[in-house]
């Protein structure tokens, strides 16, 4: 659901104040814990550390970022893989294949020699 027109964006004013101190293109993190802040066009070229609820993601802010959330580019789940046995016998199938194609490759660069 989004907010109201009459209210506008949801910008942190602590965000804004912090931005006025520096310059733009400054690359020194600006740390937030405030995910739901609405990026404006003066967070543009600015890095933002957005904690993700255990370390901070940095975040360089461009133009076609305007109007999302900070939340958005800081993920808070960690995707390892999928796996199992069939996936493990995948990769090392795989493994096995490259590192075949490499003997081959060494084999056939000696006897050119």
């Amino acid at each position: 659901m989004t907010r109201s027109l009459k209210k506008g964006p949801y910008v942190d004013e602590r965000l804004i104040k912090k931005i006025k101190d520096k310059k733009p293109g400054d690359r020194t993190p600006i740390k937030t814990w405030s995910r739901a802040a609405v990026i404006s066009p003066e967070m543009v070229g600015f890095t933002f550390a957005v904690h993700n609820g255990k370390d901070f993601i940095p975040v360089f802010v461009n133009e076609e970022m305007v109007g999302y959330r900070l939340g958005e580019f800081s993920l808070t789940r960690k995707f390892t893989r999928h796996g199992g046995k069939m996936q493990k016998e995948l990769e090392m199938a795989a493994k096995q294949k490259e590192l075949d194609a490499a003997k081959a490759e060494k084999a056939s660069s000696e006897a050119k020699k």
